[in-house]
């Protein structure tokens, strides 16, 4: 019994992750624009390129996460996805007037969580 329930937790969290990952990234295609403007300048591609690439990889990343095949690939690429894209937050956040109407305090108070939402993906990737 408690294998089960430890099963459908972890399919619970992982739907959640799913739909989370999948939204944004269907932003990305569908809103480009608010994503390129914060493509640092760093970044060696075109900021539409990098935009179209990573709402391509969330999107990939959140179906994978729906199947327990592909958990395990769709968790080390959307860790590595987050662990590439944590710069851009840190640049929403230094420049959050140009988001508006995003509150900058919730712009800073998501840097600290991208580690959870990373704890989140790894756990539901290990099935």
């Amino acid at each position: 019994m408690r294998l089960a329930n430890s099963h459908s937790k972890t399919d619970a969290l992982s739907a959640v992750l799913a739909a989370l990952f999948i939204g944004a990234g269907a932003l990305h295609w569908l809103k480009p624009d608010v994503f390129d403007a914060v493509v640092p300048d760093y970044v060696p591609m075109p900021p539409r390129t990098a935009t179209l690439i990573s709402g391509a990889a969330e999107l990939a990343g959140g179906l994978g996460l729906l199947l327990p095949a592909t958990r395990p690939a769709a968790r080390w690429g959307l860790l590595a996805l987050l662990v590439a894209v944590f710069p851009a937050n840190v640049e929403m956040a230094r420049h959050a007037g140009s988001f508006r109407p995003l509150p900058e305090w919730a712009l800073w108070a998501r840097l600290p969580l991208q580690p959870l939402l990373m704890y989140a993906v790894w756990r539901v990737g290990r099935r």
